[in-house]
């Protein structure tokens, strides 16, 4: 394995971090409510747990609100049923033919509930970046060990892999510190 192929795979891998990363944001509710909210929600649709939005069409039609409109509206129920074990800080009004969530407009203190979260996917996202540099660093010094790179080879190689993980490290940093001011804004 060459030192370019160690590289790459450690930047491809703590891209992957950094996308999780922002998968893990778009469930984070900001002062505009998203259909995010709801991705997670499974419906059981004839016995098979299907994705909420696989089931239905889910819109935000506002800063506020979200309406869902089963395909099939022998599913109200079922949805309805789901959006409650979800537990996602709202009940559903079914009005026989939609479900529809109304949010209230966030509090300071569930403002501040999310920008903690925020940080916390970061750290989350920091960590498996971290292994991923430990991962390299192990590939550099077995290669090392078996004799097929220097010991001044070694050391940039290390330091490459260092420098790699402090620019996605900073990447966390700037992403969570952008979700908490967008979090933070009324």
């Amino acid at each position: 394995m060459e030192l370019q192929e160690i590289y790459d795979y450690a930047r491809d891998h703590m891209q992957k971090s950094l996308e999780v990363l922002k998968k893990d944001f778009n469930t984070l509710r900001t002062g505009r409510v998203t259909t995010a909210v709801v991705e997670n929600i499974k419906v059981d649709y004839y016995g098979t747990p299907t994705p909420l939005n696989q089931a239905a069409s889910v819109v935000a039609t506002d800063a506020t609100t979200i309406v869902i409109s089963p395909w099939d509206k022998s599913l109200l129920g079922e949805i309805e049923r789901a959006i409650q074990e979800a537990n996602i800080g709202v009940n559903p009004n079914n009005d026989g033919e939609q479900i529809k969530l109304f949010f209230p407009p966030m509090t300071v203190e569930q403002r501040e509930a999310e920008a903690k979260k925020a940080k916390q996917f970061g750290e989350k996202a920091k960590i498996a970046i971290r292994n991923v540099r430990r991962d390299a660093n192990d590939k550099i010094k077995k290669l090392f060990k078996e004799k097929l790179i220097t010991e001044d080879e070694e050391k940039k190689a290390l330091e490459e892999i260092q420098k790699i993980t402090d620019e996605f490290v900073k990447k966390v940093d700037d992403l969570v510190k952008a979700k908490e001011q967008e979090i933070m804004k009324v």
